[in-house]
């Protein structure tokens, strides 16, 4: 798959362009498209499940893919056709794509507990892997991980800074890393570029956040 095909648009907002519309946390979106093919949620923070924003991309047609504890906050607010319902650790399947899901939590930190249920998605496309971890810290969960393209937070606070996200894609050896989650709500503008440094040289970093 082409790299190309991910866009960031803020904080950990991705969309992967398929064909199919993937968005993960939609957040800060500016136009109603009403174009989402799924919408994937990695947790309840008003920046990853943003209902506003939600509304600007669902329509009849949208599969949502949510851990279980999030549906009903979901529902309160929005009206929820197709759902796949999801626990970390596990596999899963769609008509377009296979994905498994990978424990998100904060090792020390309160802001994620591991208990939350939280999870990160390593989702198959197009023959391509491709890690959105939410917000985490390099767990020993995400150690594990194999990808080929790693969508990383590194803004600390609530979640690793980039020195620890560049520990973690070194240790795991994605070809592509690109850095989420800085700049605005958490973190410096220039912790993509920072990142970048860190990252050994054999990975592509490709920085997509601008401001």
């Amino acid at each position: 798959m082409d790299i190309s095909k991910i866009t960031v648009n803020a904080q950990s907002s991705i969309m992967i362009d398929i064909g199919k519309k993937i968005y993960f946390d939609p957040y800060d979106i500016d136009e109603a498209t009403y174009d989402a093919d799924y919408i994937f949620l990695t947790h309840d923070h008003y920046e990853h499940m943003s209902i506003p924003d939600i509304h600007k991309i669902l329509n009849v047609e949208t599969t949502f893919v949510l851990p279980v504890a999030l549906e009903s906050l979901l529902r309160r607010s929005t009206t929820i056709g197709a759902i796949k319902r999801v626990i970390p650790g596990q596999e899963y399947e769609t008509n377009d794509f296979t994905f498994k899901t990978i424990p998100s939590y904060n090792i020390t930190k309160p802001f994620h507990p591991k208990s939350a249920g939280y999870v990160g998605y390593v989702i198959n496309i197009e023959g391509t892997t491709i890690y959105i971890p939410g917000d985490t810290d390099a767990t020993k969960e995400a150690e594990e991980v194999k990808c080929d393209i790693a969508i990383v937070p590194v803004g600390g606070k609530f979640t690793m800074d980039y020195i620890e996200a560049a520990e973690l894609v070194n240790k795991i050896k994605p070809k592509y890393a690109i850095p989420t989650h800085y700049g605005t709500i958490v973190g410096e503008k220039t912790d993509g570029d920072s990142f970048k440094k860190l990252v050994d040289k054999d990975i592509q970093v490709e920085i997509k956040l601008s401001f």
